[in-house]
């Protein structure tokens, strides 16, 4: 993993890895443990970074509203059919917070958020 020299307001370095850059070394890590269960063939497929709409630019007394939307870190096609929805944290912000409700509100699926852990891997938090 190359890390590139920015950091995030969280101290994060971004990474990256395969030409795509991720915003933590924990993310990298993840998307190389997807590599692995797909070659596996334990999981169906996943997609980096897929946006969702969560609600539709309008106008009002002349003004324009651009839309929300939300992007994870990984959606994981797995081989039952079912899809799990990803974000890798080390902090819950507000924001996150706000488009996590309004997502779950519109798509009826829950976001499985992961922390990293260096001694436990991967775990999810609520």
């Amino acid at each position: 993993m190359a890390a590139v020299r920015k950091r995030s307001k969280y101290g994060n370095k971004k990474v990256v890895v395969d030409g795509h850059t991720f915003d933590s070394k924990a993310e990298a890590k993840y998307y190389q443990q997807l590599k692995w269960l797909q070659q596996a063939n334990q999981i169906e497929s996943f997609k980096l970074q897929p946006r969702y709409l969560l609600q539709e630019g309008f106008k009002k007394n002349g003004k324009t509203y651009r839309a929300i939307h939300y992007k994870a870190d990984f959606e994981v096609h797995k081989l039952d059919g079912t899809v799990e929805i990803i974000d890798i944290k080390g902090a819950i912000t507000k924001e996150f917070s706000i488009k996590r409700k309004l997502f779950e509100m519109k798509y009826m699926d829950s976001i499985k958020l992961l922390k990293y852990d260096q001694y436990r891997g991967f775990i999810e938090v609520s």
